[in-house]
């Protein structure tokens, strides 16, 4: 199922991040940032995932946000290729860090591909084009992720989104959670039932399905009021991580 897990694969927070990528031009408190993330660890726990903890990287800024220079997919994990050059280098030590995890590690050698670009659902996944990802690599992972058996469709994110998924989420087998900016996408309407936040909470977006909770950001009301409906939501505070464009899905590792 797209959110049974076992196993997290989580950074430390590095006190660089305060020089973290960051559209909005703003620089993170490392205290707070800290705070934060203990407790977005505290969360994953609380949905019964095995934490695999690593160092802090202090040379590269936003390398707590795991997620974008790796990809796992059962027993396999692919080494992705970061856009910004302040992130190349993350690549070359997380696949030192990780790879007794897994059974193979693959890797993207030519293009640019984040793993914020990338939604996986069950054997599918959505690979959207961005600012971070380009044709030629969504191309290249698409190659290894069908060779694994997968089957791959390439979308092109809005152009006012940063990742794909900084405005979607997969709830379950059949359900994405989206932003209106994302409920316009005709392969999202076309494929999968979505639920629409209203205006002013595109952030809520970017939640987490980790078997039976979901992690929501903490402070939209109005997505908290309608998932809580059907679902058991963990609420985690990101307020200070968003500073420099991240949210939940980023922070982790996830299989």
């Amino acid at each position: 199922m797209t959110y049974s897990f076992k196993n997290a694969i989580i950074r430390q927070p590095n006190k660089s991040i305060k020089n973290g990528l960051s559209s909005q031009n703003l620089h993170p408190q490392y205290a707070i940032v800290v705070e934060e993330h203990s407790n977005y660890i505290k969360a994953m726990e609380e949905s019964g995932l095995k934490i695999n903890l690593l160092e802090p990287l202090e040379e590269y800024p936003d390398s707590i946000f795991v997620e974008d220079p790796a990809l796992t997919y059962k027993s396999n994990v692919i080494i992705l290729n970061p856009f910004d050059t302040s992130r190349n280098g993350e690549r070359e030590v997380i696949k030192e860090e990780i790879k007794h995890l897994f059974d193979n590690m693959l890797f993207v050698e030519d293009g640019y591909i984040e793993g914020g670009d990338i939604l996986n659902i069950n054997n599918h996944f959505i690979i959207g084009l961005s600012d971070r990802t380009n044709k030629l690599g969504a191309e290249n992972l698409s190659i290894i992720l069908q060779k694994l058996g997968a089957t791959v469709e390439i979308c092109k994110t809005p152009d006012d989104i940063l990742h794909f998924k900084s405005e979607c989420s997969a709830l379950d087998d059949d359900t994405i959670l989206v932003s209106s900016k994302m409920a316009q996408l005709d392969y999202l309407k076309s494929n999968y039932n979505l639920i629409e936040l209203p205006i002013g909470e595109e952030g809520a977006a970017n939640s987490l399905r980790i078997n039976n909770k979901i992690l929501l950001p903490d402070g939209f009301t109005k997505a908290r009021e309608m998932l809580s409906k059907k679902y058991d939501i963990i609420k985690v505070k990101v307020d200070e991580i968003a500073k420099v464009d991240a949210g939940l899905s980023c922070m982790s590792l996830r299989w």
